[in-house]
This record gives C-alpha cells, sequence and structure tokens, in this order.
C-alpha cells in the first residue's frame, strides 16, 4: 500500500465532504499540519465541526478557515489567540464546545483505542458537565465524556518512514499522536521520509497502523504566536 502523495491537495482528494466532524493536531501554532489546512481551505468544503486542542489565530492555521466560514463549529479547550474566532462565537455564527485540555486529549484517545466513554471528576458542578450522565464512584461524583472517532485526521510529525511510522518533535507531539490514533482516516504531514527500516523502533511515537496518507512539507512556516524580542 503506498500512502506518499505528491502534495497536500492530492493527499485530502476524495475524502473531504461538507459537514464531517474533522480532528486537527497541534498545540498553539506548534505542530499544526500547515500545508493540509491550506489545502483543506482550498477544497472550498464547508460546515466542518473541528476537534483541535485550539483555533489557531487570525490568518494562520485555523484561523484560515474561519475566515474563510468553513467551520460551523469548534470542540475546543484554548481559543484565546484568535479575534475572528471570538467575533463569530460571540454573535452566534460559530458553535463551540468547551472542553478540558486534558479531558479534549483523553476523548481522542479513547476513540482510538474504541473505547466510547469514560468517567472523569473534570468539570463536575460546571458547564462543562451540564446534560452529561454522572455517576458516584468510591463517594465521588464523576462525569461521563464520549470519546471522539473524526471522520478525517489532519496531524503534523516530523519524520515518517514509507509504512507511516511516525516520530514527533518536542512539543508537537502534543495532542498529534492522539488526534492520528483517533481518525477513521488520517493523513499526516510530516517534514522528512525515509525508507522503511531506516527508523530505530525505539524512535517510532506512532505505528503506521494509524496512519493511512502521508505527505511531505520540507519547509514549514512556523509560525510563533506572540514573538517576544528584547535588545541585547
Amino acid at each position: 500500500m503506498n500512502k506518499i502523495y505528491p502534495s497536500a491537495e492530492a493527499a485530502l482528494e476524495g475524502i473531504i465532504h461538507d459537514g464531517q466532524l474533522l480532528a486537527v493536531g497541534g498545540f498553539g501554532l506548534c505542530g499544526i499540519p500547515e500545508a493540509l489546512i491550506d489545502a483543506l481551505q482550498a477544497t472550498g468544503k464547508k460546515d466542518f465541526t473541528v476537534v483541535s486542542n485550539n483555533a489557531g489565530v487570525d490568518g494562520f492555521g485555523l484561523g484560515k478557515l474561519l475566515a474563510t466560514r468553513q467551520i460551523k463549529k469548534m470542540i475546543s479547550s484554548y481559543v484565546g489567540e484568535n479575534k475572528e474566532f471570538e467575533r463569530q462565537y460571540l454573535s452566534g455564527e460559530l458553535e463551540l464546545e468547551f472542553t478540558p485540555q486534558g479531558t479534549l486529549a483523553e476523548r481522542l484517545r479513547a476513540g482510538g483505542a474504541g473505547i466510547p466513554a469514560f468517567f472523569t471528576r473534570t468539570g463536575v458542578g460546571t458547564v462543562v458537565a451540564e446534560n452529561k450522565p454522572t455517576q458516584e464512584f468510591d463517594g465521588k461524583t464523576y462525569v461521563m465524556e464520549r470519546g471522539i472517532v473524526p471522520e478525517v485526521s489532519l496531524v503534523k510529525a516530523h519524520m515518517a518512514d514509507t509504512s507511516g511510522n511516525l516520530r514527533f518533535r518536542r512539543t508537537a507531539r502534543n495532542f498529534n499522536p492522539n488526534v492520528a490514533m483517533a481518525g477513521k482516516i488520517t493523513v499526516v504531514e510530516v517534514e522528512k521520509i525515509v525508507d522503511k527500516g531506516a527508523m530505530d523502533p525505539d524512535d517510532v511515537h506512532l505505528p503506521g497502523i494509524f496512519v493511512h496518507r502521508i505527505v511531505l512539507n520540507a519547509t514549514p512556516e512556523k509560525r510563533i504566536e506572540q514573538r517576544t524580542t528584547r535588545k541585547a
């Protein structure tokens, strides 16, 4: 099975449709699949529900899809860097499901592991738990959270071999592995592709069984959310 595609556009061909549940990796702007997000925007498809830790910034990352009104709903834990997100949400144009950061990571991990739901104490007694089942364990109340299984997951890794085994780099390892595991179809953008067997098994962070399509983006922009400098 050939998992390597010549471009981000080719990697998304035939799998993106209106109204899909998508998951996008990244932590802030670190480890976001920049080329795949651009290709997703270029499809012109819309009404997406997007699961992502954050919503990018104005004009970059998922902020591009917000600007073109292709996202109907966000399932996120942090959205504080995007003015357009704020405007759309406050005006009622964008739906939002706030999820605590650890809970969001576990919902994705559970989806990838075939676990339909789990119980956590996080959010009990707050709006996070509204309309969700609760249960007592050892005298404490827990709220039930559902696993997430996106129709398509878009992921960024540093390196892949031709079988799809992945290695992530530093902060980009936050969320990306869980997003990759959860997707029914997982598309991965990488900076380097090596031959099968070239990666030491101890360096593999996620096995290729979770990966369906790979595209090379050797020179991503890697923009910084808030650049702070000082004079020497």
